[in-house]
This record gives structure tokens, sequence and C-alpha cells, in this order.
């Protein structure tokens, strides 16, 4: 499993059942903290919040408290991942030209997956939780889609009438990297004997390849 950028848990010599147990108004985050361990460790499949309380060594209830279920302690998880993705993409250069912010925004969308490959997979490749009850979270993961539309509407213009081109090239560009994030982090890719420098020539040759597909005139 890719190593996480969730903080690792602090070695102890405590036993679940010794550890301090937190106090109510640290036992929300407590619970994200152990949630993040738990999937950094053997997997989002195996997150329960029995398994959450007995990290925390607490009753099997206090997770309840504040979690009505495991979908909504994981929902809380997945909206602190996009916020951190949508924070990551909101760093790349704003130049004057709208394209060269496409370039940009490109370049942080594959540094990010890279650089946090579990919490990239878990925004995008796992199952989502009813988003009728996590308003959060969507809103969380639209705001980074908005970045990519931002742009977007520099380029086609920000009315109605220009609104579907810049959502399907919005689906053209996040479809691109997102495909490209994947292939780059696959376990196949040392066995390809590629040349040392192929993964960064690659993500420049996209990223070349999507700005001269947008400058295109339409058909």
């Amino acid at each position: 499993m890719p190593r996480s950028s969730f903080p690792a848990a602090k070695p102890s010599a405590l036993s679940p059942t010794t550890r301090p147990t937190p106090s109510a108004p640290d036992l929300r985050e407590a619970c994200v903290q152990a949630a993040r361990d738990v999937i950094a460790e053997v997997g989002v499949e195996a997150l329960s919040l029995r398994d959450v309380a007995r990290r925390l060594g607490v009753s099997h209830q206090a997770p309840y408290r504040h979690y009505p279920s495991r979908e909504h302690l994981l929902a809380e998880v997945m909206r602190r991942c996009f916020e951190q993705f949508a924070a990551h993409l909101d760093t790349r250069d704003q130049p004057e030209a709208p394209m060269d912010e496409l370039r940009s925004l490109g370049e942080r969308y594959l540094t990010y997956a890279q650089a946090h490959p579990l919490e990239y997979r878990l925004m995008f490749g796992t199952p989502w939780p009813g988003p009728a009850e996590h308003p959060h979270l969507i809103r969380a993961a639209t705001h980074a889609f908005d970045a990519l539309r931002g742009v977007l509407k520099r380029v086609h213009g920000a009315g109605a009438a220009q609104r579907l081109a810049v959502e399907a090239d919005a689906m053209f560009i996040w479809s691109t990297m997102h495909g490209l994030a994947g292939v780059l982090s696959s376990s196949l890719m040392p066995h390809l004997g590629l040349h040392a420098n192929s993964r960064k020539q690659a993500a420049q040759q996209v990223l070349n390849r999507v700005g001269a597909t947008l400058a295109a005139p339409r058909g």
C-alpha cells in the first residue's frame, strides 16, 4: 500500500485499555486521527467505529457521540483530503495568460497525486458516502473542481452560453490528469524499461497536448 501523508501514530507503551481517554471536546478530532491511522495501516475497507474506539481506549459507543456511523466518519476524512487537495491547487501560479495558469494547475494536480497517493485514492477511488447526508464533503470536492472551471471561464467566458464548453473542457482536462496520475503511480511503471526522465517528459507532453487541444479552433 502506498505510504500516506497522514501523520503516523506515535508509538506508545500504553495498551488501548490504559491509554488516556480523550476528553469530550477532543474525541471528535481523535476519532478522525484514529480513522486516518486505520486507513493508512490496513486500508479503508477495514475502517470501523469499533476499531477506532479500540485504538482510542474508549467504549465502543463513544465515537457515536460525534459520528452516527462509519460513513459519517469516512466522509469527514474524505472532506479533509479534498480541502487539502484544493489548498494545494490554490498555490498554483496565476499568470495573466489563462493557458499558462492551466499548465500550472495541471502541474499542481500531478504533484499532489504523486505526493499523497493514499489521500488521492480516497478522493477518487473510494465509494462515496451518501451525498445527501454529507453536504460539507460535496462542497469541499466542488471547490477543487471549481479551481479548474474558474480558469476555463477565463478562456471561454463566464456567460451562460459558454457554460457547456467550460464544463466539457474541465472534464477533458480532469480525466486526462487523472489518467496520467494513475499511470505514473502504477506499480507497473518501474518494470517497463523506460528512460529515467520519462515520467517528467510524459507529464510535460500531456500538458503540452492539452494546451494545444484547447488552443485549436473548434469545429
